[in-house]
C-alpha cells in the first residue's frame, strides 16, 4: 500500500528539520544519512521512503532554503507595480529578506553559503531562475522604453553585475551595513536612465582604449 502523501510530506518536513539541527551543531560539514537516520530514529533505508537519494535531499534543502526567495520573485513580477518599481524591489525584497537571515543567524546562514558552493550543480538551477524572472521585467522595461538597441540577455547580464553586492550573500559578512537599500534605489535608477546600446558603445570603447593602453 503506498504511503499517504501527508506522512511522506510530514516525513521530509522531519527529515529537513533534523538536517538544519545538524548543520546548526557542526557547521558546513557534510550530513550523512546514518547521521540523519539516527537523529531521525529511523534506519537509514528508511530515509529513501521519503527522499529517494541523497542528490533528492540536497535539491529538497535547496528548495526549503530558496522557497521564500522564489515567492518574492514571483509576487514582485506578477503584480502590478511600475517596473521601475518592480526592478528595485525584485532586488530590495530579497536583500532585506537575506539581511534579516543574516542578522537572526549569522553563523547558520554562512554555513548555508558555504554548502551552497559545494553543491553549485543544485543551487544554479535557482540563479538560473532568477535570471528567467529578471528577464520578465527587463522585458516590460523594454516595452516601456528602457534598454534600447541592447538583447535582454546583454541587459540581464549587465544588470546582475551591476546590483552583484546586493544579490551575492557572501557580501553579508563583510558589508551588510555598507548595502543599505537607499543605496540600490540609486542604482535601479541609474540603470534605467543609462544602460542602453549607446552605454554598451562607450563601455566597449573604453575597453579597447584600456587595451591599447595596457
Amino acid at each position: 500500500m503506498a504511503r499517504p502523501q501527508t506522512d511522506i510530506e510530514a516525513g521530509q518536513k522531519k527529515i529537513l528539520e533534523i538536517v538544519e539541527q545538524l548543520i546548526r551543531k557542526r557547521g558546513a560539514v557534510e550530513v550523512t544519512l546514518q547521521e540523519i537516520a539516527r537523529e531521525a530514529n529511523m534506519s537509514q533505508s528508511n530515509i529513501y521512503r521519503f527522499f529517494e537519494s541523497k542528490e533528492m535531499l540536497w535539491e529538497a534543502i535547496a528548495e526549503n532554503w530558496f522557497s521564500d526567495k522564489v515567492k518574492i520573485m514571483e509576487d514582485v513580477t506578477a503584480s502590478d507595480l511600475p517596473v521601475e518599481s518592480k526592478l528595485y524591489e525584485f532586488f530590495a525584497r530579497r536583500f532585506t529578506l537575506m539581511r534579516e537571515n543574516f542578522l537572526r543567524e549569522p553563523d547558520l546562514f554562512r554555513s548555508y553559503c558555504e554548502l551552497g558552493d559545494q553543491h553549485y550543480d543544485v543551487v544554479i538551477g535557482y540563479v538560473d531562475l532568477g535570471d528567467h524572472y529578471l528577464a520578465m521585467i527587463i522585458s516590460e522595461a523594454m516595452d516601456n522604453g528602457y534598454f534600447r538597441g541592447i538583447t535582454i540577455d546583454a541587459a540581464v547580464s549587465y544588470v546582475n553585475l551591476m546590483v552583484h553586492p546586493y544579490v551575492n550573500p557572501d557580501n553579508l559578512n563583510q558589508m551588510s551595513e555598507k548595502l543599505p537599500v537607499e543605496k540600490l534605489k540609486t542604482i535601479i535608477a541609474v540603470i534605467l536612465t543609462g544602460l542602453s546600446a549607446d552605454t554598451e558603445t562607450l563601455l566597449n570603447k573604453n575597453k579597447a582604449d584600456l587595451h591599447l593602453v595596457s
